[in-house]
């Protein structure tokens, strides 16, 4: 195979540490975004099921908006837009504050979703034993919605790992960025670009492996 030459590996040596720079610098973005995602869109869902008329629709017009704006216009948005209005974000922060809002919409979606499915009978039969309202989400609701956003959620977690590739368009130095560099230094285009691929594929199969672990542990036995 062409791949197997001598002068292949010995860039990848000198690359290396290029490499699991930028690996670990998109790992650092995708997991701080699907962080803030998570917290900020679980607020959002719980919006959506349970506010008034006024938060509710608050809430609806977030998660349309955000979800019909594509992921590089939310990333240059931050980056350069918010100048206009004296916030300066460096390229990580805009990068993962970007990430981080566009997976909450979807986090919302999901949190309601799981929700709204659950029995009413639920909420009416724990009331109605003497628990209240916070109580009967934590402790009846909240694990049955977890078991049912737990899957939709590691496709996100997966989805914005793929959209970390974009912030390197604002300078941030992730796995594309460095592999461009790496190309640019001795034009083994096919080579390197299928090395990037299959980093991105490796995180990828650990996050879904990782959510196979966990929907086994949490299931209902």
């Amino acid at each position: 195979m062409v791949i197997l030459n001598t002068g292949f590996w010995n860039e990848l040596w000198i690359s290396i540490d290029d490499l699991a720079l930028g690996t670990w610098m998109a790992l650092s973005v995708s997991i701080l975004a699907i962080l803030i995602g998570t917290i900020l869109g679980a607020l959002i869902g719980l919006a959506l099921t349970y506010g008034n008329s006024v938060i509710r629709l608050l809430a609806r017009i977030y998660v349309d908006v955000i979800r019909g704006i594509p992921v590089l216009v939310l990333i240059l948005a931050f980056f350069y837009v918010l100048t206009v209005w004296g916030i300066n974000l460096q390229p990580f922060q805009a990068g993962v504050l970007s990430l981080g809002v566009f997976s909450a919409a979807h986090v919302a979606e999901m949190t309601r979703g799981g929700l709204q499915n659950l029995h009413k009978g639920q909420t009416e039969a724990s009331l109605a034993l003497g628990l209240s309202f916070p109580k009967t989400f934590t402790y009846v609701l909240l694990p049955q919605a977890l078991r049912q956003i737990l899957p939709t959620w590691i496709n996100t977690f997966i989805e914005t790992v793929k959209g970390s590739t974009l912030v390197s368009i604002i300078g941030v130095v992730e796995i594309t960025l460095v592999t461009q560099q790496i190309i640019a230094r001795n034009f083994l285009t096919m080579k390197f670009y299928a090395v990037c691929a299959l980093i991105y594929f490796c995180i990828g199969f650990s996050i879904e492996r990782l959510g196979k672990y966990l929907e086994k542990k949490f299931a209902i036995k």
